[in-house]
């Protein structure tokens, strides 16, 4: 039997949020942020998210996840790989343990079920969850994938012309929820 790698855990929460006019981490459902119910959901879970973010968002953030690590990615504009790698190298920094498993969690991805979660966050392999053959999120890298990513020159190079994940079948309704309407946050908000 095969001893499974560390899993880590970041958030990416950096984008400018142009298309909805405001901080998706930040909108609330039930009076709690975005990235704290994530950040709750995640912890329920036993993980310990990273949280990758902007500058002009890093004291808003702080403030709704107190005592968490906040990690501000220099120039977020350049795209979500740079956001990855800023996590990546803060967890290598900090960490004894080089050889790990990483689950990365778009904040404005957050509808995956328990199910979902619980069955990515169980793998071994460089994975994401599917429906109806599209991938979604959260997505598993393994040690191989975050050496790929670290070695990438171009910090604008999109995650999947760097990695080849396994998409593992799920039956989760709201798996491809993406926070970029205000439409979508009342779909976010309805969801149990």
């Amino acid at each position: 039997m095969t001893r499974s790698l560390t899993l880590k855990c970041i958030i990416l929460a950096a984008g400018a949020s142009r298309r909805l006019g405001e901080p998706k981490a930040l909108i609330e459902k039930d009076g709690i942020p975005l990235i704290r119910w994530l950040v709750n959901r995640l912890e329920s879970k036993g993980l310990e998210p990273i949280i990758v973010t902007r500058q002009e968002l890093m004291l808003d953030i702080a403030l709704c996840c107190p005592e968490r690590t906040i990690v501000v990615n220099p120039n977020p504009d350049a795209g979500r790989t740079g956001s990855i790698r800023c996590g990546i190298i803060h967890i290598n920094s900090e960490s004894k343990v080089k050889r790990y498993r990483l689950l990365m969690v778009p904040v404005d991805r957050p509808a995956f079920g328990d199910e979902t979660l619980s069955l990515i966050m169980n793998e071994e392999r460089c994975c994401v969850p599917s429906k109806d053959g599209r991938g979604g999120h959260p997505i598993m890298l393994t040690s191989n994938e975050i050496d790929k990513i670290l070695a990438e020159e171009n910090p604008d190079a999109p995650l999947r012309e760097i990695v080849n994940p396994k998409y593992l079948e799920v039956n989760d309704e709201n798996l491809h929820l993406n926070i970029d309407l205000p439409s979508d946050i009342e779909k976010w908000r309805s969801i149990p």
